[in-house]
């Protein structure tokens, strides 16, 4: 009798860990408000510089480890302390810095369906890439294996961009983001995405 693989008994969900995610633990996070309702998902898109990918870059700035002093554009991001729950590289590799149970500060000052604060409610994801650009098939793949698991373990019902909760102070993911190819594959109504998304 062939003994059971032993990956497949573990669970999707560890405290907040999905299993197939790489865990970086971030020190960037605080606890979320008792009352919080985790129903949103919200889509960043990033590269460290601008336009530069596979470096290493973004998780080093999660950490806490960016050298300011490696580029000259590190310089207004220095002190900055931010994080995201989960990272994907332009491969479609995921990353998880913030168990999804903890506040991952990502969104910054915002606001979204009435609601203010939106790091306290929501899941943040950062793709890898440049504002405004567009993002290849693995990282689509990924993304939509993720915000699945997401939604069988959350109450989620709402998705939107950085450039939503926070208008007129970010624009990412911006217009090479293909929302209604990620609303096809989720099989999202409407109401669930930002009016300017669909």
């Amino acid at each position: 009798m062939t003994p059971p693989d032993i990956h497949q008994c573990r669970p999707l969900w560890q405290d907040g860990w999905y299993r197939f995610a790489r865990a970086l633990p971030s020190p960037n996070f605080s606890s979320r408000p008792a009352d919080a309702t985790l129903d949103l998902i919200v889509i960043h898109s990033i590269s460290l510089p601008p336009g530069e990918f596979h470096n290493g870059q973004v998780q080093r700035l999660f950490l806490n480890q960016l050298d300011w002093n490696a580029h000259p554009y590190f310089q207004q991001l220095r002190g900055l302390q931010v994080s995201a729950h989960f990272f994907i590289t332009r491969r479609g590799e995921l990353w998880q810095f913030v168990g999804c149970g903890e506040r991952a500060w990502h969104a910054g000052q915002s606001e979204y369906r009435g609601r203010a604060n939106c790091n306290d409610d929501s899941i943040g994801i950062e793709l890898e890439g440049l504002e405004g650009g567009t993002f290849e098939t693995p990282q689509y793949e990924s993304l939509i294996s993720l915000c699945n698991a997401l939604a069988d373990a959350y109450p989620i019902a709402h998705f939107a961009g950085h450039e939503h909760v926070a208008a007129g102070r970010k624009r990412d993911p911006g217009a090479g983001f293909d929302w209604p190819l990620l609303q096809r594959a989720l099989g999202a109504n409407d109401a669930q995405y930002p009016p300017t998304a669909s």
